[in-house]
């Protein structure tokens, strides 16, 4: 290498910095909630040659770390093929079209070139969620939908931007296919400012290094990203660890759909291997391949985060193309529920999988659900439609260290709720409860975090709700004898009357009118290790703080407490002697059966 480290280390900085200041400026200048308050975007550099991942940043979802890759290599192919017109400089394409390395349709990309002397040196790119991109309900989220054409627009890569200008019409053909089009315009410019801002701050960089020191330390990035990872992957014993996922449903046929996983530790490289899986679904919980894989990485990511964010840490990570199963979905297959959903039961198998070998680094399962909530409608006072989207925290898992932390993000990113004050303010509704759900953590010597109780009333006009969550039939898993996290519930009162949902956590277009109401509690995480050699006082002050009952602190944990909340040590040790380790397994719930 003739790079020095000290400059290696600075443009490596650097680089982080400029995908930084593109979410940052993204997040900043959106108008839609989803993406100004819940984050849920993201921005990276891309190769000009491959499309592979140079620098993403990091407040971007990382789902989308393997899903951009894979859409910008798409796009530099089909351009070089003809197929994709030709770039110019100041040109910004669009695309959402999932089967071309995309998630679902709501998750729109931008990919700009970025060039330096007349030649593309790198891709820009970002994707953010639009509430809605038409189909068959409002905000795109079709729990029944059995084609991805009534999930809404989907659109092949477009120049949306030519030489700097918006396309009147392409934007047009875009804005007559969604809902509240007046709104988009907001979060258009917005996101593609933010590849702005990126290729202001990128020419800064090379500017002061020069074009070929740049590419150096780009490639010795990544080469030392491959040989980090190697080493982390050499500490887990070699051998072969298997699991199982469940899905509620697809939300047509009402069936669990199971997620098989194979991992092979073999020297420096991790296989994985789904072969086994549910085959493709009638409803929108298929996954495209390039979520799948990209849901692998973000797994292994969580269980060592230290390895540096590129291209290069996935070369040891070895995926079989899962043929033939639902997480390979392939036109006209429908998707709304791949990236929220889909691609956090197949990290829950990967941890669930690896926590066998390494128990030590590798959690219980979290919460796995983004909590995908749609309302739209029309508000009377306003006089105008209205496309409300929200996401939902829960319980991540215990781990060998500590409990689960409660009211967590998704797996996927770092996407949280937005503030219910802003809700409130931009729809017509209010809010009857936002709090931790207690009790819902699983049990464990680390009991799971906690998930979120709201409930919601529509306060005027007239709507439809729609959900594609997850986690309500099975709770997040437990491991190690640790108990599962309590399960996903939504609870719809229409006319007073309480209902839920056929499908538990997926239904559509439920008609609301003022008064109605929807409550939703989110998964606890899983429980780590035997709940009976967990800490009496850690359950005493669980209970002190009103987590669980003196009544579950005996059941769960064994724990005896006394009228004034003192642990009496010892009817708890009386009562756990007389509980089989059986007994204890029993009590764990399916998974860990």
């Amino acid at each position: 290498m003739s790079i020095d480290p000290v400059t290696l280390s600075v443009i490596q900085s650097v680089l982080q910095q400029v995908c930084d200041e593109m979410d940052l400026s993204f997040s900043r200048a959106a108008f839609s909630p989803v993406i100004a308050e819940a984050n849920d975007r993201s921005d990276g550099i891309y190769s000009a040659l491959d499309g592979s991942l140079i620098a993403q940043g990091g407040q971007g979802l990382p789902v989308f770390v393997g899903t951009m890759q894979y859409s910008t290599r798409v796009l530099i192919e089909m351009i070089a093929a003809g197929t994709a017109a030709a770039p110019s400089p100041g040109d910004i394409y669009i695309v959402n079209d999932p089967y071309l390395g995309g998630t679902h349709l709501m998750d729109v990309r931008f990919a700009m070139p970025f060039y330096r002397d007349g030649e593309i040196f790198c891709w820009l790119s970002n994707t953010g969620h639009w509430p809605d991109t038409g189909g068959a309900v409002p905000g795109g989220f079709s729990a029944s939908a059995t084609s991805v054409e009534q999930e809404g627009l989907r659109l092949p890569p477009v120049r949306l931007f030519k030489q700097g200008t918006l396309d009147p019409e392409i934007y047009g053909i875009i804005c007559s296919n969604i809902r509240v089009a007046e709104q988009r315009i907001g979060d258009v410019k917005a996101q593609a400012s933010a590849l702005l801002v990126g290729e202001n701050r990128l020419t800064r960089l090379l500017d002061r290094y020069g074009d070929d020191v740049v590419r150096e330390a780009i490639d010795e990035l990544r080469s030392r990203a491959a040989e980090q990872m190697r080493a982390c992957i050499r500490t887990i014993p070699e051998g072969t660890y298997r699991s199982i996922a469940y899905i509620d449903s697809d939300g047509v046929v009402n069936e669990p759909l199971e997620i098989h996983l194979r991992v092979d530790a073999r020297g420096d490289e991790l296989h994985f291997d789904f072969e086994g899986s549910s085959p493709p679904c009638a409803g929108p919980m298929n996954s495209v391949l390039a979520t799948t894989l990209s849901a692998v990485y973000l797994a292994v990511r969580h269980i060592f985060p230290d390895v540096p964010l590129s291209a290069g840490a996935f070369e040891p990570l070895k995926i079989r193309t899962p043929e033939g199963t639902f997480l390979k979905a392939e036109y006209p297959r429908p998707v709304s529920g791949c990236a929220a959903e889909v691609s956090q039961r197949v990290a829950e198998a990967v941890f669930a999988a690896l926590v066998q070998a390494i128990p030590d680094r590798v959690t219980a399962a979290p919460a796995g659900s983004s909590g995908n909530f749609a309302l739209g409608g029309e508000d009377p006072d306003r006089g105008r439609g209205f496309v409300m989207y929200q996401i939902s925290g829960g319980g991540y898992g215990g781990n060998a260290d500590h409990d689960g932390l409660a009211n967590g993000c998704s797996t996927i990113g770092i996407s949280k709720a937005p503030p219910i004050e802003i809700m409130e303010q931009q729809f017509p509704v209010l809010y009857h409860c936002y709090a931790l759900r207690e009790s819902s953590g699983g049990a464990g010597e680390h009991r799971g975090g906690f998930g979120l109780d709201y409930e919601l009333e529509l306060l005027r006009g007239h709507a439809t709700a729609s959900f594609v969550m997850d986690h309500g039939r099975y709770g997040p898993q437990g491991v190690l004898g640790g108990a599962d996290g309590m399960v996903n519930a939504v609870t719809v009162w229409q006319d007073g009357v309480a209902s839920t949902p056929e499908h538990l956590s997926k239904a559509q277009g439920i008609p609301l009118k003022p008064g109605d109401r929807v409550r939703v509690g989110t998964p606890g995480g899983g429980g780590y290790g035997n709940p009976f050699v967990r800490k009496p006082s850690s359950v005493a002050e669980d209970v002190r703080l009103g987590r669980y009952t003196s009544d579950e602190a005996l059941e769960l944990f064994g724990v005896v407490l006394g009228d004034d909340g003192i642990v009496l040590s010892a009817e708890t040790e009386r009562y756990r002697t007389n509980r089989s380790d059986a007994k204890t397994m029993e009590d764990a719930g399916p998974h860990a059966r």
